[in-house]
Formats: structure tokens, sequence, C-alpha cells
């Protein structure tokens, strides 16, 4: 089973597109069982009502809502307790990355023995369509901040899109809330060795609706934990794309290297 996550903010405008563009993952796993589980994370709109309207029924989803808005590291671990699924999913909503790309993802897991794909548009194959210039500055200069400090060197760390094998998610714990929980999972996984690929692909700003993220506070949590990789940097291994082919590496970092 595949388990996809989905957390939901105030999107009753993007619930139908969302909808159509899921479709898609039925074409691609026709022997699969796909589980949707959707967390609305206290939406004030009509979000709830919508869910309800286009996926209850559907025996395969299941919608859970949080009374209040916690944010998204929150709607994940809310998710990851419903997911019953080998390999467990993280979607955004807006469809940044189609959702039939999730195809690349668990094939990469597959075939690569990773434990970690994450979708990664900063990687020199990758790229970024459309996307507003604020969002596009602060999450390159992050990841490029995190791969100078962290235990694992990536591309890109703030990428929602990503698959996981189960196991990881039993052993892996993170306690923020917000934006920035994405990165303290990589982080934490990549501390217990588990093994990370990069996929490259095209992230696309959104179509409808606006962001949720709170700048200010995003970017405090994200230089906290930039402060905390550096003190706690450890090796890690990492399944790094070159050449067009995926190759592993024990990554040692020393002080001042």
């Amino acid at each position: 089973m595949i388990s996809i996550i989905i957390p939901v903010f105030n999107e009753q405008a993007g619930i139908e597109p969302l909808a159509k563009s899921l479709a898609t993952l039925r074409t691609l796993w026709p022997s699969e069982t796909i589980q949707y589980v959707f967390v609305d994370d206290g939406s004030s709109d009509r979000t709830a009502q919508e869910l309800a309207r286009v996926f209850d029924g559907d025996r395969n989803c299941s919608i859970i809502k949080h009374g209040l808005n916690r944010g998204i590291g929150a709607a994940f671990r809310t998710g990851f307790a419903h997911a019953g699924g080998d390999i467990v999913c993280t979607i955004d909503a807006d469809c940044s990355y189609g959702p039939e790309k999730l195809r690349q993802l668990v094939d990469a897991l597959e075939s690569h023995g990773a434990d970690i794909a994450v979708a990664s548009p900063y990687h020199p194959d990758g790229h970024v369509e459309g996307v507003p210039a604020w969002r596009l500055l602060l999450s390159r200069t992050c990841s490029l901040l995190y791969r100078a400090m962290s235990p694992v060197r990536l591309y890109t760390y703030t990428s929602v899109f990503r698959a996981y094998r189960r196991g990881v998610l039993e052993r892996i714990g993170f306690r923020q809330d917000g934006f920035v929980s994405v990165v303290e999972l990589l982080l934490g996984a990549a501390r217990q060795g588990f093994r990370i690929v990069e996929v490259p692909m095209t992230l696309h700003g959104r179509k409808v609706g606006t962001s949720k993220m709170k700048i200010m506070r995003t970017i405090r949590q994200h230089l906290r934990m930039i402060l905390q990789s550096a003190i706690h940097r450890r090796p890690a291994r990492v399944i790094l794309k070159a050449d067009g082919e995926y190759s592993r590496c024990d990554l040692k970092v020393s002080k001042g290297q």
C-alpha cells in the first residue's frame, strides 16, 4: 500500500483541481492500493465541506480535521498516524509538483535502495517555473545554508514532495509544527543513517489560492534549525545523482570542511 498525506488549509478553491490531479495516480499504480489521508488543518473557509463533497464517497480516502490551525508539521504527524502504507508520500495541496511525479520518487526508493526520496528542483537537473521571487529566494537560501551546515549534502531541503519507507517514520520523531518540520525530519533521518536520494524535478508556482506560509516566523525557525545543524553535524549516507546515475557514498564532515 502507498499512503499519500495531503495537508490542506483554506484550500476550498483548490480541492476540485486537486481531485483531478490525484485521479492520474490510479493509472500509474493499477495493481497497488492507494490510501489518501487528507488533514484539514483548521481551515476557516469551506475546505472541509469541499473535501467531504469530493472525497467522502471514496473508501480509499480518510479526512481528518484539526479544530485549530496547528501548522503543516502537526498535519504531517496526524497524517502519519493514520497512514497504513509500506511507503508514505507527502504532497502539497496546491500541486506544485504534479502528483503523477510520485511514481518517480517511489521508483527511486525501489531501484536505488533508498529510505527517503526527495523532489529536488534545485538539483542541476531540476527546474523552477512560475514561483514567486520571495519564495524562491527563501527556499534556495535555506537549502544553501543547510547544505553547508547539515550532516547530509543535498541540493534541496525544503521540498514537501517526498516518499518515505514506513520504517523511517516509525523511528524519526520531529517536534516542529511549521514548514521547517520537513527539514527537521530529513536531518533526523540523515543522523540515524537512513539513505536519501534526490530526484530532479520541476517546481511550479501555485495556480489557485495563496501561500499560507508565515514568512518571518519561518525564517526564524530555519535559522534556529541551521544553527542546530551546525552544532550537531555527524556523518550521513546519501545517494547522489551524477551524470544520470546514482551512487552511494559515506559523507564525512569534519570541522572547517
